[in-house]
């Protein structure tokens, strides 16, 4: 990896995609730490033991924290685009059309993923402040008016559009896929705190006679990371290779190949979802809380949303599971592929063309994303587990979520630079 870097930076071109990635998430860590005018926010830390304050802080990159002007950080656009992705599955008839239509179709899908991402974020940012003044008892707001509440919420929202441009401009100018380069950020700036917390309750905080205890447990906790990274590392890089056949023969040319399905090819996009799933209903239901509260139905709704109750890890889990499949399906579509290798004249031995081809890939594909969401679900449900298990930390339960993404983000930059240099040493060989 730190010899991929080194030479990437030699050439001028990556070099200035790399600079100007990091300038971008400069400025979206710059913008976090500017609180959002009209509120309280150290109020907040009354109530930092929330779970669903700990999970938005993880997708906001610590924003939450503070309350900041990025406290939502890429959250609504997650649940727009995964609504706008549903509606493309001949839900929506104009969608599906869009979705036919190539790059102008992809554009057209893009802003109307950015209007409903309007709509989400202003929605969300009025029932998030209700909802933590509520928590707070009525204190993270001086001034409960229709007027302050509007324009909170049209700060949030605005950071929103804004953390979702920036993604873009990650995206299309530099390197790796924007949302998931922000979340990235965010995560990785949360680690020196995590750390920081660790060693205040197990070295410091506590009793001399204990400090064995606690020397057993963060070796314990080393090694379970260490194995973590690895298992995650063997599976986002795992793959099934499908062989093909070419029945049009250029000279010189090989005559068979093979087409590689990744065993998770989802990526960590369905932890992403998964949790944006969880942290978006969650800050809704904080709005309703003081009326609502005590009510059996609206208290069990409280509880499916928690995913440090067994109802709410089960939710969590099962959301990672099911956008697994679809992601996977949409990322490998089987209807273009086999389209795609019947008209390069291209099949699979002992597979016929067309609907046999397509059969036979979603099949494969079923069976690979059955091990990638057992994967990726055991990841992340094991922390909140053993969190809930042996009342450890925050920062363990979101552990394997994290660990998840930031593996996950990192292995697919990694790979993207590697294609950039593979691209510059072809073009050197041809010119």
């Amino acid at each position: 990896m730190l010899r991929l870097l080194k030479d990437a930076f030699k050439v001028k071109e990556i070099r200035s995609k790399i600079f100007f990635t990091i300038f971008i998430l400069f400025v979206f860590r710059l913008g976090t730490h500017i609180t959002v005018p009209g509120v309280d926010a150290s109020r907040l830390q009354s109530i930092s033991d929330l779970p669903f304050l700990n999970m938005l802080d993880l997708v906001s990159g610590s924003a939450m924290q503070r309350f900041s002007i990025f406290s939502m950080g890429v959250s609504p656009y997650i649940t727009a685009s995964i609504i706008i992705q549903l509606m493309q599955m001949d839900i929506v008839p104009k969608f599906v059309e869009w979705s036919k239509q190539g790059e102008v179709g992809r554009r057209k899908l893009n802003q109307a993923t950015r209007y409903l991402t309007l709509v989400l974020g202003f929605v969300q940012s009025l029932a998030l402040t209700a909802g933590l003044n509520m928590w707070t008892e009525y204190g993270f707001v001086p001034n409960p008016n229709a007027q302050t509440f509007i324009l909170i919420g049209i700060i949030l929202t605005t950071g929103t559009m804004v953390v979702t441009w920036l993604g873009e401009q990650i995206t299309e100018k530099g390197i790796g896929n924007g949302v998931s380069m922000i979340i990235f950020a965010g995560i990785i700036s949360r680690v020196p705190v995590d750390i920081k917390g660790l060693i205040e309750d197990y070295f410091i905080n506590i009793e001399s006679s204990r400090i064995w205890q606690s020397a057993i447990f963060m070796v314990v906790l080393v090694i379970a990371v260490l194995l973590i990274v690895t298992f995650v590392t063997f599976f986002q890089q795992a793959e099934r290779k499908l062989p093909i056949q070419y029945t049009k023969r250029v000279v010189g040319a090989p005559t068979s190949s093979y087409l590689p399905l990744k065993v998770n090819a989802a990526g960590v996009i369905p932890v992403i979802f998964a949790s944006s799933m969880i942290t978006t209903p969650n800050a809704i239901i904080q709005a309703f809380g003081g009326s609502l509260g005590g009510k059996p139905w609206f208290e069990t709704i409280q509880t499916l949303f928690n995913y440090n109750t067994v109802p709410g890890a089960i939710l969590y889990t099962t959301l990672i599971v099911a956008f697994t499949f679809f992601y996977a399906f949409v990322q490998v579509n089987p209807e273009k592929l086999a389209e795609n290798l019947q008209k390069q004249g291209s099949y699979i031995p002992s597979v016929r063309p067309g609907k046999g081809t397509e059969d036979y890939v979603s099949g494969v594909l079923m069976r690979l994303s059955t091990v990638g969401a057992l994967y990726l679900g055991l990841v992340a449900i094991l922390p909140i587990i053993a969190q809930m298990l042996w009342n450890l930390p925050e920062s363990i339960g979101l552990g394997g979520t994290s660990l998840l993404i930031v593996v996950g983000v990192a292995l697919e930059t990694a790979k993207q630079l590697e294609g950039l240099m593979l691209k510059r040493q072809y073009t050197g060989f041809m010119n």
